[in-house]
């Protein structure tokens, strides 16, 4: 079943606290990340597909504007570790990339942008301050790219 807009946490509420590995086999909580600095959560279809790897470029070109000195970008999709640690050492990626390959989807399907037809997370975006509690969202569709405008505000707001 596809998501729906009310399945997505909203402004205000609470962010789904979780524990992923990341491409380097560590667990990492978004809880210990929000514990001293906000997070911002990047979900997305694939590794290695077009649309992904240009937004996930995108953030690694502009690092610092997206960390704003302040939050930590954790990117999420539903690839196996080992894909995710063999296209971040292709692309460079200086921040963490988190598998929610098993079980198959759950954090994405906790932040409402799990597409289970397609086994895939959909273009979900959330900004989660230090009080766990989500400051900006954003979700798109499959082949929509993002669009970062409101995120340096809201960043810039905590």
């Amino acid at each position: 079943m596809s998501p729906t807009a009310t399945d997505t946490p909203r402004v205000g509420d609470h962010a789904p606290d979780f524990t992923l590995k990341t491409q380097y086999g560590e667990d990492l909580s978004l809880s210990a990340v929000t514990a001293t600095q906000p997070a911002l959560l990047v979900f997305y279809p694939f590794a290695w597909s077009g649309i992904c790897t240009g937004e996930l470029c995108a953030i690694r070109d502009d690092l610092s504007g997206f960390e704003g000195g302040k939050a930590k970008v954790l990117a999420i999709s539903c690839d196996p570790m080992f894909t995710l640690r063999a296209w971040s050492d292709d692309q460079g990626f200086a921040f963490s990339l988190l598998s929610d390959f098993w079980p198959h989807g759950q954090v994405a399907s906790s932040y409402g942008v799990f597409n289970s037809d397609a086994g895939l997370a959909i273009r979900g975006t959330f900004l989660v301050g230090t009080d766990g509690l989500v400051a900006w969202e954003q979700v798109n569709g499959p082949g929509e790219a993002r669009d970062f405008a409101g995120y340096r505000e809201a960043l810039a707001a905590l």
